[in-house]
C-alpha cells in the first residue's frame, strides 16, 4: 500500500501542517503551481515528490517539473497535470489524449476548488485537492490524502487547512 498526499496551488506557501502530512505519506503528489522551488524542495526533502509546474510557475520550476507526468503507482496508471478540467468539460488536450490512452486516476488542480468525482464516460477518477496556499479566491486551504493498494483507490480523505487568509 502506498499512502499519497496529494496537493496543488501552493504559491509558494509552505508551512509546518503540510509538511507534517507529508511527513505521514509515502509520497507526495502536486498538481501544480507550486510557486517556488523552496516549496518543492521542503516537500521533496521529507518524501518522494512527484509534481507539475502550473501556470504561475516560472522558468526554473519549469526545467525541473513537467507540464505532465503519467506513472504508474503500484497498478493504478495515473495522470497528473495541472489544467485539465472536469468530466464532461475536460481541455481540448486532455481529452484527445483521453481518446489514446487514458488513465484510471486523472489529477488537475488550477481551479482551487476541491472535487473528487468518477467519470463514467472514460471510466476514471478525476481528483482536484483544491488550493494550500494562501493566494487566490478559495476560502479555506485543502490537501487529499489516500491510498493505492494494487488497483485500488482507497482511504480518501480530505484535509482541510483552515482559512486562506
Amino acid at each position: 500500500m502506498t499512502r499519497i498526499l496529494l496537493l496543488s496551488d501552493t504559491h509558494g506557501h509552505i508551512d509546518d501542517r503540510i509538511l507534517e502530512y507529508a511527513r505521514q505519506a509515502d509520497e507526495v503528489w502536486h498538481a501544480g503551481d507550486i510557486g517556488t522551488l523552496e516549496v518543492a524542495d521542503a516537500l521533496a526533502a521529507i518524501k518522494p515528490l512527484r509534481a507539475v509546474y502550473g501556470n504561475i510557475d516560472g522558468h526554473r520550476i519549469r526545467q525541473e517539473y513537467p507540464l505532465d507526468l503519467r506513472f504508474r503507482c503500484e497498478n493504478v496508471s495515473v495522470w497528473i497535470t495541472h489544467i485539465g478540467g472536469y468530466p464532461g468539460r475536460y481541455e481540448k488536450r486532455v481529452r484527445e489524449a483521453f481518446e489514446q490512452s487514458r488513465p484510471r486516476l486523472f489529477i488537475c488542480g488550477h481551479s482551487h476548488i476541491l472535487k473528487v468525482m468518477f467519470d463514467k464516460k472514460h471510466n476514471l477518477l478525476h481528483m482536484n485537492p483544491g488550493a494550500a496556499g494562501k493566494q487566490g479566491f478559495h476560502k479555506v486551504r485543502t490537501m487529499l490524502r489516500f491510498a493505492v493498494d494494487g488497483s485500488d483507490i482507497q482511504d480518501l480523505e480530505v484535509v482541510e487547512l483552515g482559512q486562506r487568509g
